[in-house]
Protein backbone atom coordinates (compact mmCIF):
# COMPACT_ATOMS: atom_id res chain seq x y z
CA UNK A 1 0.00 0.00 0.00
CA UNK A 2 1.34 3.27 -0.86
CA UNK A 3 1.83 5.71 2.41
CA UNK A 4 1.16 9.15 0.70
CA UNK A 5 -0.64 10.69 -2.57
CA UNK A 6 -0.39 13.72 -4.58
CA UNK A 7 -2.20 16.23 -6.81
CA UNK A 8 -1.73 19.61 -8.12
CA UNK A 9 -4.14 21.62 -10.01
CA UNK A 10 -5.39 24.82 -9.95
CA UNK A 11 -9.37 25.27 -10.20
CA UNK A 12 -10.84 28.15 -12.65
CA UNK A 13 -13.48 29.61 -12.13
CA UNK A 14 -15.32 27.43 -14.61
CA UNK A 15 -15.00 24.48 -12.14
CA UNK A 16 -16.30 27.13 -9.54
CA UNK A 17 -19.17 27.51 -11.21
CA UNK A 18 -19.71 24.43 -12.40
CA UNK A 19 -19.17 22.89 -8.72
CA UNK A 20 -22.37 25.24 -7.74
CA UNK A 21 -24.69 24.17 -10.07
CA UNK A 22 -24.03 20.32 -8.69
CA UNK A 23 -24.07 21.24 -5.14
CA UNK A 24 -26.59 24.24 -4.94
CA UNK A 25 -24.07 26.57 -2.94
CA UNK A 26 -23.79 29.57 -5.06
CA UNK A 27 -22.38 31.50 -1.90
CA UNK A 28 -21.05 34.93 -3.90
CA UNK A 29 -17.50 34.50 -2.43
CA UNK A 30 -17.26 31.04 -4.73
CA UNK A 31 -19.38 32.53 -7.56
CA UNK A 32 -19.19 36.14 -8.23
CA UNK A 33 -15.55 37.89 -9.07
CA UNK A 34 -17.66 41.49 -8.83
CA UNK A 35 -18.71 40.69 -4.95
CA UNK A 36 -15.64 38.62 -3.72
CA UNK A 37 -12.94 41.46 -5.39
CA UNK A 38 -14.91 43.67 -2.32
CA UNK A 39 -14.05 40.73 0.04
CA UNK A 40 -10.88 40.27 2.15
CA UNK A 41 -10.34 37.13 -0.10
CA UNK A 42 -10.09 39.74 -2.74
CA UNK A 43 -11.52 36.97 -5.59
CA UNK A 44 -13.21 34.05 -5.66
CA UNK A 45 -12.39 31.19 -3.47
CA UNK A 46 -12.90 26.96 -3.82
CA UNK A 47 -16.21 25.69 -1.87
CA UNK A 48 -14.38 23.51 1.23
CA UNK A 49 -16.37 20.52 -0.11
CA UNK A 50 -14.64 20.95 -3.50
CA UNK A 51 -11.11 20.59 -1.93
CA UNK A 52 -12.72 17.19 -0.29
CA UNK A 53 -13.62 16.14 -3.58
CA UNK A 54 -10.04 16.02 -4.65
CA UNK A 55 -8.44 15.04 -1.23
CA UNK A 56 -11.28 12.14 -0.97
CA UNK A 57 -9.83 11.15 -4.63
CA UNK A 58 -6.33 10.79 -3.10
CA UNK A 59 -7.58 8.68 0.12
CA UNK A 60 -9.09 6.29 -2.52
CA UNK A 61 -5.57 6.02 -3.99
CA UNK A 62 -4.10 4.96 -0.63
CA UNK A 63 -6.79 2.67 0.72
CA UNK A 64 -8.96 1.33 -2.87
CA UNK A 65 -12.78 0.71 -1.85
CA UNK A 66 -12.48 1.83 1.56
CA UNK A 67 -15.52 3.30 4.05
CA UNK A 68 -14.35 6.62 5.37
CA UNK A 69 -15.45 6.70 8.72
CA UNK A 70 -15.22 9.93 9.88
CA UNK A 71 -13.08 13.49 8.60
CA UNK A 72 -12.14 16.69 10.00
CA UNK A 73 -10.85 18.80 8.21
CA UNK A 74 -10.41 23.47 8.70
CA UNK A 75 -9.86 26.24 6.42
CA UNK A 76 -7.03 28.45 7.83
CA UNK A 77 -6.54 30.29 4.30
CA UNK A 78 -8.44 30.63 1.03
CA UNK A 79 -7.78 28.85 -2.20
CA UNK A 80 -8.67 31.41 -4.73
CA UNK A 81 -9.09 30.73 -8.51
CA UNK A 82 -6.50 29.96 -10.37
CA UNK A 83 -4.14 29.48 -8.15
CA UNK A 84 -2.07 26.12 -8.14
CA UNK A 85 -2.67 24.43 -5.20
CA UNK A 86 -0.84 20.18 -3.86
CA UNK A 87 -3.41 18.21 -2.10
CA UNK A 88 -1.29 15.81 -0.26
CA UNK A 89 -2.94 12.05 1.97
CA UNK A 90 -0.59 10.89 4.10
CA UNK A 91 -1.29 7.50 5.51
CA UNK A 92 -0.61 7.85 9.43
CA UNK A 93 -1.52 5.40 12.10
CA UNK A 94 -3.44 2.45 11.64
CA UNK A 95 -6.88 1.91 14.55
CA UNK A 96 -8.40 -0.85 15.41
CA UNK A 97 -11.35 0.58 12.70
CA UNK A 98 -9.13 1.26 9.59
CA UNK A 99 -6.44 3.96 8.77
CA UNK A 100 -5.88 7.65 9.70
CA UNK A 101 -4.58 9.91 7.05
CA UNK A 102 -3.57 13.37 6.94
CA UNK A 103 -4.92 15.35 4.50
CA UNK A 104 -3.57 19.17 3.36
CA UNK A 105 -3.78 21.42 0.68
CA UNK A 106 -1.23 23.90 -0.08
CA UNK A 107 -1.21 26.85 -2.24
CA UNK A 108 2.04 26.29 -4.16
CA UNK A 109 3.22 30.05 -4.68
CA UNK A 110 3.55 30.78 -1.01
CA UNK A 111 3.54 27.31 0.53
CA UNK A 112 -0.07 28.40 2.53
CA UNK A 113 -2.33 25.83 4.23
CA UNK A 114 -5.38 26.03 2.95
CA UNK A 115 -7.06 23.04 4.26
CA UNK A 116 -6.00 20.88 6.74
CA UNK A 117 -7.77 17.23 8.57
CA UNK A 118 -7.63 14.33 8.89
CA UNK A 119 -9.88 11.01 7.61
CA UNK A 120 -10.57 7.41 8.65
CA UNK A 121 -10.88 4.64 6.59
CA UNK A 122 -11.99 1.55 7.00
CA UNK A 123 -10.04 -1.20 4.35
CA UNK A 124 -12.46 -2.80 1.67
CA UNK A 125 -13.23 -6.45 3.44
Amino acid sequence: MSRRAVRELAFSQADFDAFARLSGDDNPIHVDPDFSARTRFGRTVAHGALLCSVLRGLVEELVPGGRQLSQSTMYPAPSPAGEPLRFVAEAGDETDAGLRIRLTVTRIGDGEVTCQGETEVAPCR
